[in-house]
């Protein structure tokens, strides 16, 4: 474990780790005792969500007091490919290494790319700017900045910043989607958290251009910023949603995954990544 409480609210036993004067104890409790343990998680409702949704997944969340919360420590950290969650770091690799110069610059339209793999999607077939491509999930324009950056960079850049299992066996231009790298919600969120805090490998101005890119919601209470993934290996569908929530009192960062076999028809599923989260978030009082 990494030496912070974790409460999960699914039907397994948990862990947590307890920090003290003492040695760190690993103790087995049950779900009944985590709701008198945290009363503000102990009343959030993981479940619900999830039903509702008809699918497969876990929420992982990390707030800035210190305390973790999750609906399946297991499949918290289990790795799958990260999908376009990946252009988080993609883009400060891509600022890092000289790739591109800050977020306006203009990706070239190559003319072509895979419709099978990646849908019809004509309304992003045209020059783009980076930030737009982040915005609207253009993957053919990250590819075409990868092929730049390289693997030998990326490899550099994945291992410093701690993201993602470092596989990088099948040295394609999309591995985020496709391949042996993957990358755990708890990962995400560790990595969310270390951006935030300015403890990653990238100057400070990249880490405030990836903040200004990655915003979606502003008001005067919060500031959200997240970003979607979506790929299908394996006859599967795994869809993302990872971010943070940052308020005066506290900073919420999330990774919320979701699954189903391809074969089943769910037209919910990509709108359901935002849903459970914004559900559990409002319980937490982020919203």
């Amino acid at each position: 474990m990494d030496g912070l409480p974790v409460f999960s609210l699914s039907k397994k036993p948990c862990y947590f780790t307890v920090n003290s004067h003492f040695k760190a104890m690993k103790v087995k409790i049950i779900t009944a005792f985590l709701f008198s343990f945290s009363s503000a998680f102990a009343q959030v409702d993981l479940t619900t969500p999830f039903k509702s949704c008809n699918l497969e997944g876990s929420i992982t969340i990390y707030d800035k007091t210190g305390k973790w919360l999750t609906s399946d420590e297991e499949d918290s950290r289990r790795e799958t490919q990260p999908a376009s969650t990946f252009k988080i770091i993609n883009l400060l690799i891509a600022l890092e290494t000289g790739v591109i110069k800050d977020e306006n610059e203009i990706v070239k339209w190559p003319g072509s790319t895979d419709t099978t793999l990646y849908g019809y999607r004509p309304e992003i077939y045209h020059d783009i700017s980076v930030k737009e491509a982040f915005e609207v999930s253009a993957g053919w324009a990250f590819i075409e900045l990868a092929k730049k950056i390289g693997w030998k960079q990326y490899l550099h850049y994945l291992k410093a910043a701690k993201y993602g299992n470092n596989n990088l066996s099948e040295k394609g231009d999309d591995f985020w989607n496709f391949g042996a790298f993957g990358v755990s919600p708890r990962n995400q969120v560790t990595f969310l958290a270390a951006v935030y805090a300015g403890k990653v490998p990238f100057s400070k101005r990249n880490i405030d251009i990836l903040k200004k890119v990655m915003v979606n919601e502003q008001t005067a209470d919060y500031t959200l910023r997240a970003k979607t993934g979506w790929t299908r290996v394996d006859g599967n569908d795994i869809g993302w949603w990872v971010g943070y929530v940052e308020r005066k009192d506290n900073t919420y960062f999330f990774a919320t995954r979701v699954t189903k076999k391809r074969s089943t028809p769910n037209p919910e599923f990509g709108n359901c990544r935002k849903t459970i989260t914004r559900e559990v978030l409002r319980q937490l009082g982020a919203f």
